[in-house]
């Protein structure tokens, strides 16, 4: 049985690496690591909710919580209650587009020349299979008893 050890650990610290480049990034344009996250979450123009942002971006209820509260309170994002659910949807306002929009504007031009530069290299079926391994990991990993039924 092949265990790909090798090529899973190269995935790991490729992965580590990019959320590390995106980290360093927001550090240095001056937000924090998350807000980017949310930022990227609401930029395709849709409302969100904070669960589908947590479920979508595996950022804890806790943070993104905190992250939209300071938004809201700087004016940067809405919460919409007019829709009859229980979640509230969150939205960029204009004044956060308009603060939200030249700095991911930076980093989807450094995205733009990466993906550029490797798919010269690389057809794009290699987005397929991250993707496709992603999903098989994310259901793997969800067959791991939790903590609470492996202690009992």
């Amino acid at each position: 049985m092949e265990y790909f050890r090798e090529e899973v650990r190269k995935i790991m610290i490729c992965v580590n690496m990019i959320e590390g480049i995106y980290a360093m990034g927001a550090k240095r344009v001056g937000i924090k690591y998350n807000t980017l996250a949310l930022f990227y979450a609401l930029d395709d123009g849709r409302p969100h909710s904070q669960k589908e942002v947590c479920e979508q971006w595996l950022i804890p209820k806790t943070t993104v919580n905190t992250i939209v509260k300071e938004c809201v309170e700087a004016g940067y994002i809405v919460l919409d209650t007019s829709r009859q659910t229980k979640e509230k949807e969150i939205r960029l306002t204009e004044k956060g587009q308009e603060y939200a929009k030249p700095i991911l504007m930076q980093f989807y031009e450094i995205e733009r020349c990466a993906m550029q530069k490797t798919l010269a290299e690389f057809p794009r079926e290699f987005l397929q299979a991250i993707e496709q391994f992603t999903n098989n990991l994310k259901k793997e990993a969800e067959k791991l008893p939790l903590e609470s039924e492996s202690n009992e």
